[in-house]
């Protein structure tokens, strides 16, 4: 049975994907309608506004239960293992672009890259890489500490006493521990995604507006092919 918060972000995540899909049609459109360097401004604009309402209520969410999102029910169990830290890996967008940039397809403008935004991209894989080391320590220091946390500690004490006030007190003392283990790990999966945030902008400010199209149009396709193949192979198979 879900809680409340997986119900809701549930709802919430349903219709946010239904919308980005019709953003990446419009992305994949592009080309046909010709627009003009601020045309396809406006577009990125609006793709990106909407991937940071994602995080808007994400965050919210996580401040009443951050737990739920360290064990997603709206997502499958393929995009599950393909997440790191409640979500998408930073690397992927590397890879996005490293595809892109190889790719013999025709009309892909990221293939045109100059050398100048070669290195930036370079440099920003390179930062991107420094600050998710970081992360992943921190989230390391999170599991050691609950295991070295009082929160153990208390619970053997709590099996050996009998008595009805100490054990009022232990469970106040235990609820104490579990809230500074919840608050750590909220603060672990909002630095995760600020530098899933930071990769996503950084590559768009190195990019031309044509390439950001292209970028995000094939990053966001990518997911939500992710999600349908995820969604598909959970299927019930119907019997005759």
């Amino acid at each position: 049975m879900k809680t409340q918060v997986e119900e809701r972000f549930s709802e919430f995540f349903e219709k946010w994907v239904c919308q980005l899909e019709e953003h990446v049609e419009q992305l994949l459109s592009v080309s046909k309608e010709k627009l003009n360097e601020a045309g396809l401004q406006a577009l990125v604009s609006k793709v990106t506004r909407h991937y940071e309402e994602y995080y808007t209520v994400k965050w919210a969410r996580a401040q009443e239960d951050v737990l739920a999102f360290f064990n997603p029910v709206w997502l499958s169990s393929l995009e599950n293992a393909y997440s790191w830290i409640t979500d998408w890996k930073p690397s992927l967008a590397f890879q996005v672009i490293d595809t892109l940039r190889k790719t013999e397809v025709p009309g892909i403008s990221l293939a045109d890259m100059s050398e100048e935004q070669v290195k930036k991209i370079e440099e920003l894989r390179v930062k991107v890489r420094l600050e998710k080391d970081k992360v992943e320590r921190e989230m390391e220091r999170q599991q050691v500490s609950l295991a070295d946390s009082r929160i153990v500690q208390l619970a053997q004490v709590a099996s050996r006493v009998r008595d009805g006030d100490v054990v009022v007190l232990v469970d106040g003392m235990m609820e104490e521990a579990l809230k500074e283990l919840l608050e750590g790990l909220e603060s672990v999966m909002k630095a995760a995604d600020c530098v899933r945030v930071k990769t996503l902008t950084g590559a768009l400010e190195v990019l031309n507006p044509l390439q950001c199209v292209d970028f995000l149009a094939a990053i966001f396709m990518l997911q939500i092919r992710l999600r349908k193949r995820g969604k598909k192979r959970e299927k019930p198979i119907e019997r005759e």
